[in-house]
């Protein structure tokens, strides 16, 4: 008898701490569901993307969630998506203000110029990677607009840094790596592209009638080899053949901008086939005399585009740029527009960012991804405006935004 009542006395202690357990979830846990709910890859019509601790729990059907979560918030003819992730930045350098670039729907930035720090935020503030200083030849761009330089590579006000030898450059890569540094960025850039906007169209300088100094291929060779040893990738900075010959000589991931001056079109084809990712950037280089070419031949070359719209320009918003997505689309979509055409923009600037950026599952809502979440009134694959001014922003699970707070709640 007495075996047997501590058993059920056993039983009955689990069953409480079970429903405790359950409870104390129940209180953590929240769905949202929506007229068009887009995960990062596949846009799905009556759903709801249920999140708890920061994390994405999972994407289903709007109904799917009624019973597993106390708080269910119905936005109606919305669409959820991932925040925005914007691969191009100079918020570090150019004082952007960074709770305005996440209200405006940008949750992710990778400041590609600027002070050295280890990665920050991504729980109700703006997450922020950098690659450190941009490493230049002496005299080259971007320092001899900009000014910088220097020995504090943690400056507010560097850009960039200079490198001349192998050995240089070698120093440069490990102690940014050290520093935190997701990815390096070097520039190849002797200036002189008609429209350019480092070319005074911004404020940057003016046209030079002479080539400024770049690195040499034993420098940028280096470069990119100690980069690759430590793990990381080699973004470049180029505007016409010389730089992206150099730089595709190199093995370099990424070109941090598409060329602004027309390029060989063997040379674009070679980037292609060495699976040299493009930074967009159309937007900011809209005056380029080759960049509407360069994108026609990367794109059907099969180029892989991430979104970027180079954050810091004066005439470039402070979060998502439904400019840049129009730039993106007129120049990578044929005579008829396909819906897949539509939704491979929405992926350069969520999933394909997030996969380019290493992160796992961010710019996504599937399981375990962080809870970096945006949502917009309408469908925004009709018309991508809405999309600067979010009616919901959530960075890693906390509110950031919230117009929908008079929407249908269980």
């Amino acid at each position: 008898m007495n075996n047997n009542l501590l058993l059920a006395s056993i039983i009955a202690s689990q069953v409480l701490s079970f429903n405790a357990i359950a409870h104390d979830s129940d209180k953590k846990c929240q769905v949202y569901k929506a007229a068009r709910v887009f995960d990062g890859n596949i846009l799905h019509t009556d759903a709801a993307v249920m999140i708890s601790h920061g994390k994405v729990k999972q994407v289903g059907p709007a109904d799917s969630f009624d019973r597993r979560c106390s708080k269910v918030k119905d936005l109606g003819d919305a669409t959820i998506l991932p925040g925005f992730i914007e691969s191009h930045a100079h918020i570090t350098f150019q004082n952007v203000p960074k709770e305005i670039v996440l209200k405006h729907g940008v949750t992710t930035v990778r400041d590609t110029g600027g002070a050295l720090h280890f990665p920050e935020g991504g729980k109700g503030k703006l997450r922020l990677l950098s690659s450190g200083p941009i490493i230049q030849a002496t005299g080259g761009y971007p320092n001899n607009l900009f000014g910088g330089g220097g020995d504090n590579h943690h400056a507010s006000n560097i850009v960039a840094f200079e490198a001349d030898t192998p050995e240089q450059g070698r120093h440069l890569v490990n102690h940014f790596y050290e520093a935190g540094a997701v990815i390096i960025k070097i520039a190849l850039e002797p200036g002189g592209e008609h429209g350019a906007p480092w070319a005074g169209g911004h404020g940057h300088g003016t046209t030079s009638n002479e080539p400024w100094p770049i690195m040499n291929q034993e420098t940028v060779d280096a470069i990119v080899d100690e980069a690759h040893f430590l793990g990381l990738n080699v973004t470049a900075h180029v505007g016409e053949n010389t730089g992206v010959q150099r730089a595709l000589i190199a093995g370099v991931d990424e070109f941090t901008h598409i060329p602004c001056a027309p390029i060989e079109p063997a040379l674009l084809h070679q980037a292609v086939d060495q699976g040299v990712k493009m930074v967009t950037t159309l937007d900011t280089l809209s005056s380029c005399h080759g960049i509407d070419t360069n994108t026609h031949i990367l794109n059907h070359a099969g180029a892989n585009f991430i979104y970027g719209s180079e954050i810091g320009h004066n005439d470039v918003p402070w979060g998502i740029n439904a400019e840049e997505m129009h730039r993106i689309l007129h120049l990578t979509s044929g005579e008829e527009v396909e819906f897949e055409e539509v939704l491979n923009i929405f992926k350069m600037a969520t999933s394909k960012a997030g996969e380019n950026l290493g992160i796992p599952g961010l710019g996504t809502l599937t399981e375990n991804a962080p809870a970096d979440i945006i949502a917009v009134k309408g469908n925004p694959f009709l018309k991508f405006k809405p999309l600067e001014y979010p009616d919901l922003v959530i960075s890693g699970g906390k509110v950031v935004v919230n117009n929908f707070k008079k929407s249908k709640s269980k």
